[in-house]
């Protein structure tokens, strides 16, 4: 059985020439690019700091908590005793 030989020439191309080289060069490129954007507008136009004032705090949040108030509580005692039943209410 006689099977053709089929030569095929393949040549190698520079990898400049593949497209999708290009395609995962450029999302770390991007990043870059945007990171040095960002911090070049981060230098620049600083935010202003405002010390010496105390922040507005609504009424309540000076108020000692009510024994029902347990949605108040903060967070470390809440999360604490999330699971803890609520002695206040009857059954």
């Amino acid at each position: 059985m006689n099977t053709p030989s089929i030569s095929v020439s393949l040549q190698a191309a520079p990898w400049w020439r593949h497209g999708h080289v290009w395609l995962v060069i450029s999302g770390p490129a991007v990043v870059v690019v945007a990171g040095l954007i960002t911090a070049f507008l981060a230098i620049r136009y600083p935010d202003a700091v405002i010390g010496g004032q105390e922040p507005a705090r609504t009424p309540h949040a000076k108020a000692p908590l009510q024994p029902g108030d347990r949605a108040l509580a903060p967070a470390l005692e809440g999360r604490n005793h999330a699971a803890t039943p609520d002695k206040t209410q009857r059954p």
